[in-house]
């Protein structure tokens, strides 16, 4: 496992999975209200993105302009520590406003966890278990894109991919779709009306499975729990880029 590849991930993917879950769950939607700020993360040699919380949304993006809290980190693996928990950041601009930092913040990523590693029962809740498996699909379609970037073996897969779209969906659910130009990943979490290929859950429950790794895709595919048109080629190498994800988000 690569750590920058891992600092892409944990930036882009995890904490890009924020969004989601100010959308989705109604405490931490009214966590933001009224809220204006951003905060800035710049890894040496890593990624930088700032997350912004605006009229009641949260959005994750590339840079750190204008931001208002920026966290600096000096290595790929000390920024993965903020994640697992090992690293206490020091901000490098915005000390007045600290307390957003360390309280509501603070309170979004811990909730943010509690979907993403759920305890044991949580999923046997409807509403809790749409929620979770939904943060789950777009924080994977962003892992995807990242490993398929950074990693060594995932951009050895992605330059297999022709240009087009990889529409990737749960039916009934979340929809969004990999995004490949000259062997460049890029996630989007909006439908798409002309995709070149498909990949689409029958169930949230299928996809879940998938993503617990209790199934595997070919298991999937075998089972008529997953259903694939389009270009095979690009799907089968986006899958192969998915099979790293669990081992990123292990």
């Amino acid at each position: 496992m690569d750590e920058r590849t891992l600092a892409f991930i944990n930036l882009h993917a995890v904490l890009g999975g924020l969004a989601k879950l100010c959308e989705l769950d109604g405490e931490c939607k009214k966590l933001i209200e009224g809220k204006e700020i951003s905060i800035g993360i710049s890894v040496k040699d890593g990624p930088e993105g700032t997350i912004r919380f605006s009229g009641g949304a949260c959005t994750v993006t590339p840079g750190i302009e204008r931001c208002d809290i920026k966290l600096p980190f000096s290595s790929c693996k000390k920024f993965n520590g903020l994640i697992d928990g090992t690293v206490t950041p020091i901000p490098s601009k915005g000390f007045t406003k600290i307390g957003f930092l360390l309280h509501e913040f603070t309170k979004l990523t811990d909730k943010l966890t509690e979907y993403l590693r759920p305890a044991e029962g949580a999923l046997e809740d409807p509403q809790f278990f749409e929620i979770s498996t939904t943060i789950m699909f777009h924080l994977i379609l962003d892992a995807i894109a990242q490993i398929g970037d950074e990693d060594k073996v995932g951009r050895a897969s992605a330059s297999y991919i022709v240009d087009g779209d990889v529409r990737l969906a749960i039916e009934g659910g979340p929809e969004g779709y990999i995004h490949a130009r000259e062997h460049v990943l890029t996630a989007v979490h909006t439908p798409t009306e002309t995709p070149t290929s498909c990949m689409v859950f029958t169930s949230m429950r299928a996809a879940r499975d998938l993503f617990d790794g209790k199934v595997n895709g070919v298991v999937c595919v075998g089972q008529g729990l997953v259903r694939m048109s389009g270009m095979i080629s690009m799907v089968d190498n986006v899958n192969r880029i998915l099979d790293r994800v669990s081992m990123y988000l292990a």
